[in-house]
């Protein structure tokens, strides 16, 4: 499929879908986009209006069979990642789902198992956006002696700086049925903690709700299951102690960032600038660290996907394996919270 026409059916157009994947699939040369299917056929029309979407359809399932559908672009809540994921590739579609993977680990495993028996498909998740531009740099610190052993990582990441506000309705992140075991913005630091630094195995947590009762945008009561507050302490596989706060009340708390120690320097990533920071020993402080342009390889997910599929590169940011693993770190967080204990963060 190298030069010849791909075309994609989405099924889903919230945020992200309109902003990213919608006119950057569109950008990709030989890219038309056949079909849409969002919650509703109405908001369907008009997301197909606003980006000359051919054909719009009531139920995602025609979408996911059409024949005139190489490719599905799945940006619906948590909830339906796994069933739309495993109907698309029995139906010989590549996939690109949003993140979150899926509700639970158990969901990313079935979506991987069904990968791994499509080979000839690609399947792809959206990455963890926030630190793109910062990867390799990092990851080349920290990998190549700079700060030598790395000893402990701390992180602090705020979903929102503001007080909470109980007359607020049920946002889709609080409601654990669409949610599933999803935290607010962990999943997407932890996965980028991963390409620094790999896995966690071993996790304890607390949590803490703010607003316990919420109504939906029907008016209807909900008790609130997905905290707004979480304070995990990790071992990670490679010997590091890890501290991971992220919260969405911390009103007037600290930027997003994180801090890698090491045996001799200190690592800081300034999340919201793009900017990491570094100090050795001997150093009275922390000096930005220069990253040439041709290294801060940002957003590239709809060209990644598209390349993939005509055979050009493969999948790097993110992978199903990658999808498994933040769940199962996810999947531990929420039993650790539950059960008051430590939990072991299982592998692939």
């Amino acid at each position: 499929m190298a030069d010849s026409k791909l075309r994609v059916g989405f099924v889903g157009a919230g945020n992200n879908t309109r902003r990213h994947h919608i006119p950057k699939l569109k950008a990709q040369p030989g890219v038309e986009l056949t079909a849409v299917a969002n919650r509703s056929k109405e908001s369907g029309e008009r997301v197909a209006k606003e980006f000359g979407i051919a054909r719009v359809h009531g139920d995602w399932r025609e979408v996911v069979t059409a024949p005139d559908v190489d490719a599905v672009c799945i940006g619906t809540w948590p909830n339906m990642h796994c069933e739309l994921t495993l109907a698309a590739l029995a139906a010989g579609k590549h996939v690109l789902c949003e993140a979150r993977m899926a509700m639970n680990a158990a969901e990313g495993r079935r979506m991987l198992d069904a990968a791994r028996r499509a080979p000839h498909l690609v399947a792809q998740l959206v990455p963890a956006p926030h630190t793109l531009e910062v990867d390799s740099t990092l990851t080349r610190l920290v990998s190549d002696g700079t700060i030598d052993e790395v000893l402990a990582v701390e992180i602090q990441a705020n979903q929102q700086s503001r007080f909470p506000d109980p007359a607020e309705p049920l946002h889709w992140r609080q409601d654990v049925t669409l949610s599933g075991h999803n935290v607010m913005n962990m999943g997407i630091w932890y996965e980028a903690m991963m390409r620094w630094l790999g896995p966690a195995r071993r996790v304890m947590a607390l949590g803490k709700v703010a607003v316990p009762r919420r109504k939906d945008e029907r008016g209807t009561w909900h008790d609130v299951k997905v905290p707004d507050h979480v304070e995990i302490i990790a071992n990670l596989a490679r010997g590091a102690v890890a501290r991971l706060r992220f919260s969405a009340i911390a009103a007037f708390g600290p930027a997003n960032e994180a801090w890698i120690y090491g045996s001799d320097g200190t690592l800081r990533l300034e999340a919201d600038a793009r900017k990491l920071w570094l100090a050795r020993r001997g150093d009275k402080a922390l000096a930005e660290v220069p990253i040439p342009a041709e290294q801060r390889i940002g957003w590239r997910v709809e060209e990644e996907f598209v390349n993939a599929i005509r055979g050009r590169e493969k999948i790097t940011r993110t992978s199903f394996e990658d999808g498994v693993c933040y769940m199962e770190f996810t999947d531990a967080v929420a039993t650790s919270m539950a059960e008051g204990r430590a939990v072991e963060v299982a592998g692939l």
